[in-house]
């Protein structure tokens, strides 16, 4: 019986949601299935075990992270401009992947003993690396400020982008694109009234 892309899309979408909230550990393949509206032995048709469902939903979110990032390494050369567009970027995944940002950001434990793993260690270094080379390029080329480590910089900036997943809710009135620009406003301007 050929698998139908539909179901194991339902199934990847209803686990992304139970492991974000409940975690993975606590997140049953019962409930899983339930949640589908499927019996929980007809998931092992689509895959192989429940850490099979977490890595296929972290490793498509790390992939297109890696793809939107290698994307506009290769378009843009400008320190701050590349700074902008990762952001715009970054939020753009996040707001494809919410649930896997979440999981990714709350389960690295967990992650790192699953068996693919160094899937996702290799992309979550590409990313980290990605982030560095464009603020390590700022300073060198005095866009950005010396006195603050790249490393700093970019944790304080890669968790406000990843960790807004948990509050942050766009509106018709303040949209995905104005939170990513008053990000990125924030850390290149500041917050003091020019």
């Amino acid at each position: 019986m050929a698998e139908t892309p539909d179901r194991r899309t339902v199934i990847l979408d209803k686990a992304a949601g139970l492991f974000a909230s409940k975690g993975i550990a606590a997140t049953t393949v019962r409930e899983i299935a339930e949640a589908v509206g499927i019996l929980s032995g007809s998931l092992y048709h689509h895959f192989t075990s429940k850490d099979d469902m977490v890595d296929a939903i972290v490793r498509t979110y790390l992939d297109d992270l890696v793809s939107v990032y290698t994307e506009i390494v290769a378009q843009e050369s400008d320190p701050r401009k590349q700074l902008t567009a990762l952001v715009h970027g970054s939020l753009s995944v996040i707001e494809a992947h919410p649930h896997a940002t979440e999981i990714y950001q709350n389960s690295g434990n967990y992650l790192s003993s699953l068996v693919g793993y160094e899937h996702i260690k290799i992309n979550a270094a590409k990313v980290q690396k990605t982030w560095l080379d464009v603020i390590g390029n700022g300073v060198v080329t005095g866009v950005f400020r010396d006195d603050i480590p790249p490393r700093v910089l970019y944790r304080l900036i890669r968790d406000a982008l990843w960790l807004s997943v948990r509050w942050f809710k766009p509106t018709h009135q303040y949209s995905m694109k104005k939170f990513a620009d008053d990000l990125v406003s924030t850390f290149l301007d500041g917050i003091v009234p020019r």
